[in-house]
């Protein structure tokens, strides 16, 4: 816990989406990206009580790719994004809770395609605003994987 009361997190940890039914992700600590994006395949949209919704396969775990969780939120946007190579891609984004230690609060999440990082998980500036302080040196401040080595 910092001075001013803000826990402090590392540059990756573990969090959870329980409204998306993934118990543990490992999350890349990014203050220098805007928005948080989650690695997904299979984004399909569809309609539900008259409402726009998307439904995505993801796998929580980089190293395991039979393990499928699918998931199915309300879209919130479609929001053209640039990553960090300069691409412009359009995104669904979902709104879902995410608990990193001790703490849950709804984050908006773009919906992409990751295959090719080392995070399943990209945690942005907006996402943490005001909650934590991120210690650059440290890694799983506030959390511990559950199941299996990292």
């Amino acid at each position: 816990m910092s001075t001013d009361g803000k826990p402090i997190i590392g540059w990756r940890e573990w969090a959870s989406l329980p409204d998306l039914g993934i118990e543990q992700i490992k999350v890349k600590v990014d203050s220098g990206a805007r928005t948080s994006a989650l690695h997904t395949f299979r984004v399909e949209p569809f309609q539900k009580n008259g409402q726009d919704w998307v439904s995505f396969d993801v796998h929580p775990d980089q190293y395991d790719l039979e393990r499928v969780v699918t998931c199915e939120a309300p879209v919130k946007d479609i929001r053209t994004v640039t990553d960090s190579g300069g691409h412009q891609s359009q995104r669904y984004v979902v709104q879902t809770d995410i608990v990193i230690g001790d703490q849950r609060y709804p984050i908006e999440l773009t919906l992409t395609n990751r295959d090719t990082m080392r995070f399943r998980m990209l945690l942005g500036r907006t996402a943490m605003n005001g909650r934590f302080l991120i210690d650059p040196e440290g890694a799983y401040l506030t959390s511990h994987r559950i199941h299996s080595s990292e």
